[in-house]
C-alpha cells in the first residue's frame, strides 16, 4: 500500500488528487471498461517504478522509449503486451498530463508472429473421412467440403436433420427457414 502512495504523491501540490486517482478519473470520463481502468494503472505503474518513482511530468519520450523498450527487449514480450503498455502510457500523458508525446522514433516494437494456417491435404482429409460415419460424416464433409465454421453448419445441418441442434448444441436457438 505504501507504494501506491508513492506513486501518488510525488510532485503533487497540497489539496490536488494523486496522479492514478486522476487516471482513474480520466478513464471512467468517457466510460471506459473497468479491466481497461486496471490495466492502465498497472502499466503506469510499472512505468513510474521503471524510473525510480520520478513523476511523469519529469519525464518525456526518452523515458517513454526507454521503457517500451526494455519491456521488448528485457522480457521478450509479445506486440499484444506491448500496445496495451503503450495505449496507456499514451493516454497518461494526452488525457490525464495534457501534454502529448511526440511520435517515439526509437521505439522498439514487438513482431507479431506469422500465422500459417493449418491445411490437410486431399489424402488426409479422404483418410480422415473414411473413419466416419453418418451424421459426423456428413458434417465433417459438408464443414470441408463448402469450407464452412463449425457455427456456420447448424443452419444447415437444421434444414438436414433438425434433432441435430436439440442434440449436440442444446440451448442454440433458430428460427425456422422460410420454404
Amino acid at each position: 500500500m505504501e507504494q501506491n502512495q508513492k506513486v501518488g504523491n510525488a510532485a503533487r501540490q497540497p489539496g490536488a488528487p494523486r496522479l492514478l486517482d486522476q487516471v482513474r478519473s480520466a478513464i471512467r470520463r468517457p466510460h471506459y471498461s473497468y479491466r481497461t481502468e486496471q490495466a492502465y494503472v498497472h502499466w503506469i505503474k510499472r512505468f513510474i517504478y521503471l524510473h525510480g518513482v520520478r513523476h511523469p511530468r519529469e519525464m518525456g519520450e526518452a523515458e517513454v522509449t526507454a521503457f517500451l523498450n526494455s519491456l521488448v527487449a528485457g522480457r521478450g514480450i509479445a506486440a499484444a503486451t506491448q500496445n496495451p503498455a503503450l495505449s496507456s502510457i499514451l493516454f497518461l500523458y494526452k488525457e490525464v498530463l495534457g501534454k502529448p508525446l511526440d511520435w517515439l522514433d526509437g521505439l522498439e516494437r514487438a513482431k507479431r508472429p506469422a500465422r500459417v494456417p493449418t491445411v490437410l491435404t486431399v489424402g488426409e482429409v479422404q483418410r480422415l473421412l473414411a473413419h466416419l460415419d453418418g451424421m459426423k460424416w456428413l458434417m465433417a464433409s459438408l464443414l470441408y467440403g463448402a469450407g464452412l465454421r463449425p457455427m456456420e453448419y447448424v443452419p444447415v445441418a437444421q434444414d438436414v436433420e433438425p434433432w441435430w441442434t436439440e442434440r449436440f448444441c442444446p440451448g442454440l436457438r433458430f428460427k425456422p427457414r422460410a420454404p
